[in-house]
């Protein structure tokens, strides 16, 4: 029976791993051992950012509403306003509502004055 070697397969990984460590600084990237490292640690990152972000653009929108609802009623919160959006029965997402606050202040402003009616 003849010899076998795993060359073919080896070297396919080898050069996934190497592929993914495109840009990386020194051994990181010509390195097999190190940049199989650097792209694990790589790949955990980007699986925890991923949450990270979601998590952040949350915050970022309510700051965005918050500061678009105190411009137009001063005694409202975004506390306040959310409650107030809901006994209107207005069903908005925070996405949305960041967004109009950004770029349609006059729809945003018919939006608080409807939850301001409602509260």
């Amino acid at each position: 029976m003849s010899r076998v070697t795993s060359g073919v397969v080896t070297h396919a990984r080898h050069k996934k791993v190497l592929n993914a460590a495109k840009g990386y600084y020194g051994r990181r990237r010509k390195t097999f051992k190190v940049a199989a490292q650097a792209v694990d640690k790589a790949n955990q990152y980007a699986t925890r950012d991923r949450k990270n972000r979601k998590r952040n653009f949350r915050a970022l929108w309510i700051q965005r509403i918050n500061a678009a609802v105190r411009a137009h009623d001063s005694e409202m919160t975004y506390s306040r306003f959310i409650n107030a959006l809901s006994k209107a029965g207005i069903e908005v997402d925070r996405k949305v509502l960041a967004d109009l606050a950004v770029h349609e202040p006059e729809a945003f402003a018919a939006i608080v004055d409807q939850a301001r009616a409602a509260a």
